[in-house]
């Protein structure tokens, strides 16, 4: 967790789609209960499907 946020996937930004994968990826989450919303993270050039505010992994 890092700032109070849980990564539950990451994306290549470069990739054909875009953000796409990590917008279903995100909708599916939230479908299952799990508030899932995604942020560009610029330092590696991808987009991460994050909780906010949730507790880490064990």
């Amino acid at each position: 967790m890092v700032n109070g946020r849980r990564v539950l996937e990451r994306f290549p930004a470069g990739g054909p789609r875009g953000s796409w994968p990590a917008e279903e990826f995100a909708h599916a989450r939230r479908l299952e209960g799990t508030p899932a919303e995604v942020v560009m993270d610029l330092a590696t050039d991808a987009f991460l499907v994050i909780v906010r505010g949730a507790e880490p992994f064990e």
